[in-house]
């Protein structure tokens, strides 16, 4: 016996089937299809368009000293590279180490590709030398304590030494806190700064124009009232001591400060003896 016809819901149902997986096979397609497609622009645009050709692509602002042609050298850019290869902050950590710079803004641009480097010049505020494993060397220092050796500050188009009385002596990175709090107070110590002087051990020891040498003790917390001191007795000591030839100043108990004071001078000319006449 044959079958008789399908109930019409039953052919109904097939159709559906049928169209749901015919419509499903043709969603794979097209996400086959987009997916070749971005992933052919995307090679594409990191290739040829999001690509560094040149110097020309690399923009350098904000310094006075350093070119372009010096950020790229520090950075040490090769070109032809992709833009998307630069890591903001690798680079940025290179430069700061390599130019004479506080601070290094980077910024990878899209449209069109570009690399922008932004940067801002140290202020040396010393001439400073510290010791090392080769010997004493000589640099200079900033306004934020930072060491800047002689071969970055000479860069820069002029290549000229910046105009310092100040000098550090005995640099360390631990003390640049303390190089910050007297630089700031270089203004405001009733006498001219010359020497910021550290010991091995951390002793400070100052030279002002007015006072001459003055030991300010070890590190601590109690910088800020010796510095008020020594304001004080630059106005103060040299009133009060005129003529004795004050050698130095230790201030380590600002509360006693004691003066170094050179020895008595010998008599000028023998006690006579008795009986002894005169020529």
């Amino acid at each position: 016996m044959s079958s008789g016809p399908q109930a019409p819901g039953v052919e109904r149902r097939r159709q559906l089937r049928l169209q749901r997986r015919q419509e499903r096979l043709r969603n794979v397609w097209r996400i086959v299809v987009f997916s070749a497609a971005a992933a052919g622009l995307g090679y594409g645009l990191l290739r040829q368009g999001w690509t560094l050709s040149g110097p020309s692509q690399v923009e350098v602002s904000g310094s006075e000293r350093i070119s372009r042609e010096q950020a790229i050298a520090a950075a040490e850019l090769r070109f032809p590279m992709p833009l998307l290869t630069l890591d903001p902050r690798l680079l940025r950590s290179e430069l700061l180490e390599a130019l004479p710079v506080e601070q290094v803004t980077v910024e990878r641009l899209i449209l069109p590709p570009r690399l922008r480097i932004e940067l801002v010049d140290r202020q040396v505020v010393a001439r400073a030398e510290r010791r090392t494993a080769r010997g004493s060397e000589q640099g200079y220092v900033d306004r934020l304590g930072n060491w800047i050796s002689s071969s970055q500050q000479g860069m820069g188009s002029s290549g000229s030494q910046p105009e310092t009385a100040i000098r550090v002596q005995g640099w360390q990175g631990r003390f640049r806190p303390t190089i910050v709090q007297l630089i700031d107070r270089r203004n405001d110590l009733g006498s001219p700064l010359r020497t910021i002087r550290f010991e091995p051990d951390g002793t400070l020891w100052l030279t002002t124009g007015t006072l001459g040498e003055v030991k300010l003790g070890g590190p601590d917390g109690d910088l800020a009232h010796r510095l008020d001191v020594l304001r004080y007795l630059s106005g103060e000591l040299p009133k009060r001591m005129q003529g004795q030839g004050v050698r130095s100043i230790d201030l380590s108990d600002p509360d006693q400060p004691e003066l170094g004071l050179p020895a008595p001078a010998a008599a000028a000319t023998k006690p006579k003896r008795p009986g002894q006449g005169v020529d």
